[in-house]
């Protein structure tokens, strides 16, 4: 209702103020309306401010379409004045510099009209005339009729004892109510209801994640089925062939039993043959005896039993028991948590001056430009180490440095060592503070990745399962933690919440082809882009913030080493290149701008680069244990 009544009101449109019944709004008799022949006077002067007002073609037709602030120079209303216009008279509906208000409240006959700070002036109401009297206008709203009326309108019989209230006053009303409704929306509701979005997108994603998870353990388990059907079938086929040999070896026995038999039987023939024919009387006499004519009975042989397979009585069911069950609890789904109004309401003046600092570092960044030079402008000695090979900005004036040699030191600006810790790092970017304080490193030995709080307990912050973590960056953007990590054959980068929750990886483009060999300083833009330093690829690798590739700089001409790499306000990325010895700079699509850093300014071997909040570049080197500081932004 009110943000429709705004958006009538930018239009001309006053009816929708009328919609609803005004409560709580100071009545009046005929005669209680302000004095407007003094706004009379003043209309010729607020030309200019009604030239403002959108058409009711440009009127916003949507919330998503209101204007967040003006997009337009405001100058005085008074004639020949082009001063900023920063106050508002509200009875003469004119806009006025500093100087026209104070000399408006000087003035005896306006001295008394009610001057705001222009952005809280009272929105004047639109004029619409009487229809019923063409010559006046609209002036009051009579509460019990709940229509606008003239002031003839209004002495008329039909509106005798009749409670009227000022139709500007109405108007006022409406107006400061849809500015705090529009208020609400913008500052509460659809941050918010963003803020849901998000939770909703990061349940898809664990969704999914916890899904899979069933999915792969379902076919494991089918594995696990299948490994065992197939040891219970081998066990079961070399039962058969045992059974198989036995029978064989019976039935081959009884085979020969019967060729032995059949042998004796053709050996007695022939005897049997020498009877019929005998040589001699011994012989016959031999023959004549009984017992020489018996013949043995033949071999008793029997039938094997051959083994019957019986089919398992088993069903679909069954099968699936075997596999496990899938059941989704009977859990009453818990609401998601919404930020009562009055948080939100506290809130929202730490979002107020938030706003302001990222306003301010806006046109911070619009002003900045690259220097014709580049000066240096400082130099701090580092203890306790032999190199810089990596760089990590504290709060307090306090830097993390770590050399070639797993050494990584706290110091301050007045070169006092503060911590030392000895790692398995090397020259890679290893190390990064993070926006709660916390400095995190790798540990590529054990897979993980340590935090150090500011009370400096050590923890293991990340566990990389597989992986070796070689480079970090923590997000100034969101926090988010980027983990270049390597295999003995592959590499990726991982995207982690500021809670450690994996929440990407990127390691291939949308050709199937692997990104990178070796991630050893990583990076992010202020566009989102994650910018890699791969030492074997000698090339900046950088994608977007979704893990499209985007483009590679390799260097110009032969010979490029990329180490340490940087980004600044102006989306430039910064990289060291250990071949030329320098440091060049390249503008957020990899175009080569020109090599910021060389011998000329001082630089030996750099290896490491990063930025502070002033845009000062830090700078470090391998050969010595000196930070140096350099002014490139103006």
């Amino acid at each position: 209702m009110c943000v429709s009544v705004w958006i009538g009101y930018v239009s001309k449109c006053y009816i929708v103020v009328l919609e609803k019944k005004s409560k709580n709004v100071k009545s009046l008799q005929m005669g209680g309306q302000k004095d407007r022949q003094t706004a009379d006077k003043c209309d010729q002067k607020n030309t200019y401010y009604q030239e403002m007002a959108l058409s009711e073609s440009d009127a916003p037709k949507t919330v998503a379409d209101l204007p967040v602030t003006a997009k337009h120079y405001l100058v005085c209303g008074t004639e020949n004045y082009e001063k900023n216009c920063q106050f508002y008279c509200n009875d003469c509906h004119q806009p006025m510099c500093e100087q026209c208000r104070d000399e408006h409240q000087k003035n005896k006959k306006t001295k008394s009209h009610e001057v705001d700070p222009y952005k809280q002036r009272k929105r004047p109401l639109p004029v619409e005339k009487c229809k019923i009297h063409p010559t006046k206008e609209l002036v009051v709203l009579c509460d019990e009729c709940q229509i606008p009326l003239c002031y003839k309108c209004a002495a008329t019989k039909e509106h005798h004892d009749h409670v009227f209230t000022d139709l500007e006053m109405v108007f006022d009303e409406k107006v400061s109510l849809c500015q705090e409704q529009i208020a609400k929306i913008r500052n509460y509701f659809e941050p918010t209801s963003q803020d849901l979005k998000k939770e909703i997108a990061g349940d898809v994603t664990e969704i999914k994640k916890i899904i899979e998870g069933v999915r792969t353990s379902m076919k494991a388990e089918a594995e696990t089925v299948k490994k065992l059907v197939n040891t219970v079938t081998s066990d079961k086929i070399k039962q058969v062939d045992k059974i198989e040999q036995s029978l064989l070896h019976t039935l081959n026995s009884q085979n020969q039993r019967m060729d032995d038999y059949i042998n004796y039987l053709n050996d007695l023939v022939k005897k049997f043959y020498s009877y019929l024919s005998p040589s001699n009387i011994e012989q016959l006499t031999f023959a004549l005896k009984s017992e020489n004519l018996i013949i043995r009975p033949i071999p008793k042989t029997s039938k094997t039993v051959p083994p019957v397979f019986t089919a398992g009585q088993y069903s679909k069911d069954d099968v699936a028991k075997l596999l496990g069950r899938i059941t989704v609890p009977n859990t009453k789904p818990e609401n998601r948590k919404i930020k009562p109004m009055e948080t939100a309401s506290t809130q929202l003046k730490l979002t107020g001056k938030q706003r302001k600092q990222d306003r301010e570092k806006s046109d911070v960044k619009q002003t900045l430009s690259l220097s014709s030079s580049v000066t240096k402008v400082k130099e701090y000695t580092i203890p306790g180490v032999f190199s810089v090979y990596h760089i990590s900005l504290g709060k307090s004036g306090r830097l993390w440095v770590s050399d070639g040699d797993g050494n990584l030191v706290q110091t301050d600006l007045q070169g006092n060592q503060l911590q030392k810790l000895e790692t398995n790092g090397g020259s890679e970017g290893y190390h990064k503070v993070t926006q709660d304080g916390d400095l995190i490193y790798t540990d590529r030995y054990n897979k993980v990745i340590n935090r150090i709080t500011p009370d400096n307990t050590i923890t293991e912050f990340i566990e990389a399962g597989d992986w070796e973590p070689i480079s970090l960056h923590s997000s100034h953007i969101n926090g988010d933690i980027l983990v270049g990590m390597q295999t003995d054959e592959e590499a990726k980068v991982t995207r982690y919440n500021k809670a450690g929750t994996e929440i990407q990886n990127i390691q291939k483009d949308n050709k199937g082809q692997e990104l990178y060999d070796l991630p050893h300083y990583i990076t992010e833009n202020i566009n989102g882009d994650v910018c890699v330093s791969d030492f074997t690829k000698h090339a900046v690798v950088v994608v977007d913030k979704s893990g499209q590739y985007r483009f590679s700089y390799t260097g110009q001409g032969s010979g490029f080493i990329s180490f340490g790499i940087c980004t600044d306000e102006l989306c430039h990325i910064l990289v060291c290149d250990t071949n030329s010895e320098t440091v060049h700079l390249l503008d957020q699509d990899g175009q080569f701008l020109t090599l910021l850093l060389t011998e000329q300014q001082g630089v030996d071997h750099p290896r490491s680069v990063c930025l502070d909040d002033e845009n000062n570049l830090w700078v470090g080197q391998q050969l010595t244990n000196t930070v140096t500081l350099y002014k490139y932004l103006q």
